[in-house]
């Protein structure tokens, strides 16, 4: 897009030593979506993408972890006067009567403070917009807010901005990790490994095809996170399995198990949280993976009620409710569970593989494909 217009993406905090694998996630996200650029670079920290639909091409980048930030800006040098300019100029193409605007700077000014910059950019904005009554508002409570960043060289002021992902950056773990999916909590877990960094293979599991649908709706949501358009993917029906979490939880991860050890795959995402499992229980599931020679990963060790911002990340408010329930499920730390081999054999032998492409006929397409 021409008049120094620019997609600026802020990297997370762990994100900014891995500015440059960020740039070839976007640039590979992008292409995958065909949504044209003309270039991507650098300011600083800052990651600058000249697309030619700045609104699509955004909401497509903000798919990726590892983002604080992502506004689409108006470029300008970074002299006082200019930026003041910029910022009353958009300020005032984006105001309606009444409304009340808060301006907010950051970054790294010269020869002058941040502070300077809202006050004069304030009153200058009051004054050129009174016929729209435009009056200040406050961090808190604003009907628009006017973002600008300034770096050493250039500001950006910000004409629309949206909050990023975070966390690391997709991939950068250089380490595949085995995730089974079954239900929301699960699904969670499988969302945490990737914003934590793993590349992730997905196994789903289920028991009635009833059950599938709402699982494939899950997955309908994970999937573009992973940087992969289409991707194959396992499927096992477990008809015989118990509906009990603990259970479920043992079948599966002898059957991650056995799957990675097949594949080469030296890591398990263990569904599991320290925040509602008894640590017994968590000492047994990860003696289980590496007595076979693997290492379990644990990606909700430490998540609280962060874990309802990670399902409303990814557009699944209306299962937290489950999720809810399932962290108020009270799990004896002293049952004994027994996994026969035959059972874990027997589920493995129901393996359908289908190329999976994320896109509007993908639940249709897995269910033709599993009847």
């Amino acid at each position: 897009m021409s008049n120094n217009t620019y997609i600026v993406v802020f990297p997370s905090l762990f994100a900014e030593n891995k500015i440059s694998l960020l740039m070839r996630n976007i640039k590979k996200i992008m292409k995958n979506h065909n949504e044209r650029f003309t270039k991507i670079s650098r300011d600083g920290k800052l990651i600058l993408i000249d697309a030619n639909d700045p609104v699509l091409a955004s909401s497509t980048i903000g798919l990726l972890f590892g983002i604080k930030k992502i506004i689409i800006a108006k470029q300008t040098n970074n002299n006082f006067k200019n930026i003041i300019n910029e910022i009353t100029k958009v300020g005032s193409s984006l105001l309606l009567k009444g409304e009340k605007f808060y301006v907010n700077v950051e970054g790294i000014p010269n020869g002058y403070m941040v502070k300077d910059v809202e006050l004069t950019a304030t009153s200058t904005i009051i004054e050129k917009n009174k016929k729209v009554n435009a009056t200040p508002g406050t961090k808190e409570k604003h009907d628009k807010l006017l973002f600008t960043y300034i770096t050493k060289s250039n500001a950006y002021v910000s004409i629309f901005n949206d909050k990023g992902l975070g966390g690391a950056v997709n991939n950068s773990q250089n380490e595949k990790i085995i995730c089974g999916v079954f239900d929301e909590f699960s699904a969670i877990t499988c969302l945490e490994a990737i914003k934590q960094g793993f590349e992730v293979k997905i196994i789903i599991f289920y028991i009635k095809h009833s059950k599938l649908v709402n699982i494939l709706k899950i997955l309908h949501k994970i999937l573009p996170r992973t940087l992969q358009i289409k991707t194959k993917i396992e499927f096992y029906k477990i008809s015989n399995l118990d509906d009990n979490l603990l259970v479920k939880n043992f079948i599966i991860t002898d059957i991650l198990s056995k799957i990675a050890i097949s594949e080469k795959i030296s890591c398990i995402s263990l569904n599991i949280s320290p925040l509602f499992f008894p640590s017994k229980i968590i000492k047994e599931l990860k003696s289980r993976v590496f007595n076979a020679g693997l290492i379990p990963i644990i990606p909700l060790s430490g998540i609280d009620s962060g874990i309802f911002d990670n399902a409303k990340e990814i557009g699944l408010e209306k299962y937290i409710p489950k999720i809810e329930k399932l962290l108020q499920t009270k799990i004896p730390s002293n049952k004994k569970i027994k996994i026969q081999n035959k059972d874990v054999d027997d589920v493995l032998k129901n393996k359908k593989t289908i190329a999976v492409k994320s896109d509007s006929n993908m639940i249709h397409t897995i269910l033709d494909s599993l009847e």
